[in-house]
């Protein structure tokens, strides 16, 4: 009889996977994140929607207004003056 060889051939099979899933994991996690952070940005907070602010300003009227103005403008150019003399030297 004929000498026969039944081996089977030396190859190595290389499955490969499950690499999405670790991507499909960091994905959701980011998912998560941004939702509960828009949940806070757009929530806002409904206990104080009901609050008012009430602002007062006391001061001496139109006639001291300008007045504070023209010193502000006097002191301003004064010391404009004193701080170009010494560079025109």
């Amino acid at each position: 009889m004929a000498d026969r060889s039944d081996t089977p051939p030396d190859h190595t099979v290389v499955q490969s996977g499950g690499g999405n899933t670790g991507l499909a994991f960091v994905v959701g996690i980011l998912v998560v994140v941004v939702a509960v952070i828009a949940w806070f940005v757009f929530a806002g907070d409904p206990s104080g929607a009901g609050d008012q602010v009430n602002v007062t300003i006391e001061g001496a009227g139109d006639n001291g207004a300008i007045e504070g103005a023209e010193n502000r403008i006097g002191s301003a150019t004064s010391d404009f003056g004193e701080s170009a003399e010494p560079a025109a030297e």
